[in-house]
């Protein structure tokens, strides 16, 4: 039967949900080529209208533009990375021709079909060349459809999650301000020697002293294991990899981890420990990606293509940590990485970023400050993806089972 495990009261004895093509209650079109140079980054009274492409973070928001072309419609990536990607846009915005749009019938755009679509889109994205979802292909998916009356009490209750999620964002973009502008107050500018914003106790202990950090740590690039050896087999060694690395943090997953199987004899150097700080060398992220190691990764295996760099005063570690991890050392990795090929930072090159050194005591203030700010920013990251995993689930009670549509 097509219909969902979980249903409000007043829809239990409502019946199936009727199944049709989504080209039969939709208008199926595509948005249009728009010179991105028109496009405001903020919206003003002359660019009111959002634009949107698959080409951008934020949910497609592309910018703000002085016309619109739709009003009240469903959207969806028909090509690239984000391919089947479908998003309810209210009010009127614009679209580029990244974009399929299914203009409104019957009441029938809104946030909850935009999400019924969502749960089966991606099953009909061809992988042959450039992923893409065609209009075409688009209009003969076939969706079981509620009720208007159920739609709108799906589409209630999705929003209200939605808006949690928008608040909750918000107050991690706030936080992440925050700790940028203290940042850019704790530490000197470029060609000076004292920062702005100092604690009391510090004002009159002098200039920090500018060093090379390859000479408060020890660096070594990781090891290049024999593939032959490497396993998804978690009873190896835990290998960290670059691509284990983000911003700030080490991630884990079934879908990344790997592990050593062979003999770790020779490679007691290449075992990580607490407070090791990690940058991850080459990619898109370069010079983004790094952390410090935790009980957690302590006694995993360093593999080639990240640096660790060790130093046996935690203050220091933990001071040079907030440094890789500031808007100062990012642009140091622009400058210098004028390669057309993939993003890469050297061992020497990292050694060679210059760094303000105040004395220990300061050190370990500032990353404390700091470091309290980074547990507030982990701990709301968790808080929105907890609200992302309930929303999820709870889609999935809400919408019958994607085995049981007909493609």
């Amino acid at each position: 039967m097509t219909v969902p495990k979980l249903r409000f009261p007043e829809f239990r004895d409502a019946g199936e949900w009727e199944e049709k093509e989504v080209g039969e209650i939709f208008n199926v079109t595509r948005g249009e080529v728009l010179s991105m140079t028109l496009v405001r980054d903020a919206k003003t009274d002359d660019a009111p209208y959002p634009v949107f492409s698959s080409q951008t973070k934020n949910n497609g928001l592309a910018g703000f533009y002085s016309q619109y072309l739709y009003e009240d419609a469903i959207t969806w990536t028909t090509d690239g990375a984000n391919a089947g990607d479908v998003n309810y846009r209210q009010g009127k915005f614009y679209c580029t021709n990244v974009c399929g749009v299914l203009l409104n019938k019957d009441g029938y755009a809104n946030p909850c079909i935009a999400a019924l679509i969502n749960s089966v889109s991606r099953k009909y994205v061809s992988y042959v060349g450039n992923p893409k979802l065609m209009n075409g292909v688009m209009s003969k998916i076939v969706i079981p459809f509620p009720s208007p009356s159920e739609q709108q009490k799906i589409a209630d209750c999705l929003s209200s999650i939605a808006d949690r999620i928008t608040a909750e964002t918000q107050k991690l973009d706030t936080l992440k301000a925050h700790k940028k502008g203290l940042m850019q107050q704790l530490f000197p500018a470029e060609g000076e020697t004292l920062p702005k914003l100092r604690f009391p106790e510090f004002r009159d202990v002098g200039e920090w002293k500018p060093l090379p950090i390859g000479e408060k740590v020890d660096l070594l690039s990781g090891y290049s294991f024999d593939g032959v050896d490497i396993s998804e087999d978690s009873l190896g060694v835990r290998l960290l990899r670059g691509i284990n690395i983000t911003e700030g943090v080490i991630r884990h997953s079934q879908d990344i981890d790997r592990y050593y199987l062979g003999s770790t004899e020779k490679l007691e150097k290449y075992t990580l420990q607490d407070n090791d700080l990690v940058i991850g060398m080459d990619g898109s992220k370069v010079g983004k990606n790094s952390a410090l190691i935790t009980s957690l990764d302590s006694g995993a295996l360093l593999v080639q293509r990240v640096a660790r760099l060790r130093t046996d005063c935690l203050a220091s570690i933990q001071f040079i940590f907030q440094q890789i991890n500031s808007t100062k050392f990012h642009a140091y990795v622009d400058r210098i990485n004028t390669s057309s090929g993939i993003p890469h930072i050297s061992a020497k090159q990292i050694n060679d970023f210059q760094v303000c050194f105040p004395c220990a005591e300061e050190q370990q203030k500032i990353a404390d400050c700091l470091i309290s700010l980074d547990e507030l920013i982990a701990a709301q990251t968790q808080a929105i993806d907890t609200l992302k995993t309930h929303k999820k689930g709870l889609m999935q009670q809400l919408f019958p089972s994607v085995e049981e549509v007909k493609g």
